[in-house]
């Protein structure tokens, strides 16, 4: 079964702060992801590569077109089933960590589990063994990740995102803060993924991390209005 497939999506922005100007974005968006393929989308900045990753995540509204996950129309979704599709099928990776202030690292990542069942003991286990193959030391599990260089945010933002080991997983720029060794771990841990069978639809500028890991380049500019 396909796990994503975007049909013929327009999205127009309107600049309510420049008089309800109309700025068009995309149209007639069509990708496609399997169960196992890592789909990255390509094309220059402001394009509209983000802002696709967020109308498949429902942050964003679609203008026009269908949005299907495992099957289920998510541009014409209920917010309740927009929520379910994330419990249960798709996961967002974004540049930055948004969590609770004052929170420690490890209940953090364990969070995502612990929302879907898993005993907390269990769920810290398996947040503390991320956080030890993504390198963060045990000394820093209790502080808020608020407190974390950049680069130790974003690994505790890919330790949550992956966790819970959903069908589809939306990435963006997860491996931008990342120095040399971080990023091959990284690597390592998404390959591990699309072998268990987890699609994925990601933005990567790193050509590195792109040619690591994907399976086919959609040029986004190709839908440009």
């Amino acid at each position: 079964m396909t796990l994503l497939s975007v049909e013929n999506v327009a999205k127009t922005f309107t600049m309510h702060l420049h008089g309800g100007s109309q700025l068009p974005v995309l149209r007639g968006l069509a990708l496609e992801v399997q169960p196992g393929e890592c789909v990255v989308l390509g094309g220059p900045s402001g394009v509209g590569k983000s802002s696709i990753l967020k109308m498949i995540y429902g942050n964003y509204q679609v203008d026009v077109g269908r949005v299907l996950v495992a099957g289920r129309d998510l541009a014409a979704a209920a917010p309740r089933e927009v929520l379910a599709a994330r419990r249960d099928t798709v996961g967002y990776v974004s540049q930055f960590l948004h969590c609770v202030p004052r929170v420690g690292a490890l209940p953090v990542v364990a969070e995502p589990l612990v929302e879907r069942g898993v005993g907390r003991d269990e769920a810290h286990e398996r947040a503390a063994a991320l956080l030890r193959r993504l390198g963060i030391p045990e000394r820093l599990w209790s502080l808020p990740p608020a407190t974390f260089s950049g680069g130790e945010q974003q690994r505790v933002n890919i330790a949550r995102g992956l966790i819970v080991g959903l069908p589809l997983l939306l990435l963006d720029e997860p491996t931008a803060s990342l120095d040399v060794v971080n990023r091959e771990i990284v690597v390592g841990l998404l390959k591990e993924q699309l072998a268990d069978g987890v699609g994925m639809l990601a933005i990567f500028h790193d050509p590195d991390v792109r040619d690591a890991l994907a399976d086919r380049v959609v040029d986004v500019s190709a839908f440009a209005p």
